[in-house]
């Protein structure tokens, strides 16, 4: 009887961790979509002005900050910068056909 009540105590708490992690996932993809928002703005301010998709002083910035704000987290540093370079990858990439569309719109 004591272990019925143990599993299904621990069902209980595996249920309330559960749902804080789908909470969390869930504001991690509404931050990540607020953040490319913000980037896309960048990318065509760029386009606007001929600036390159890429900052590599910037990105080399954010990986010392996001790595240093990991460290305060007590997170793994190589995984922060992981998932930033991910991210800046995705960015890059939507820069440069935000460029590519600003060139051809230009010119044609």
């Amino acid at each position: 009887m004591n272990e019925e009540k143990d599993m299904a105590d621990a069902r209980t708490i595996l249920a309330g961790y559960r749902a804080s992690i789908d909470n969390i996932d869930a504001a991690l993809i509404h931050m990540l979509a607020e953040r490319f928002r913000c980037t896309k703005a960048v990318g065509v301010l760029k386009a606007e002005h001929g600036l390159p998709p890429a900052d590599p002083a910037r990105e080399q910035e954010q990986i010392t900050r996001l790595r240093q704000l990991a460290e305060d987290a007590h997170l793994d540093p190589d995984f922060a910068e992981k998932f930033l370079n991910f991210v800046v990858r995705e960015v890059i990439r939507h820069h440069e056909q935000i460029a590519a569309s600003n060139g051809a719109s230009k010119t044609g």
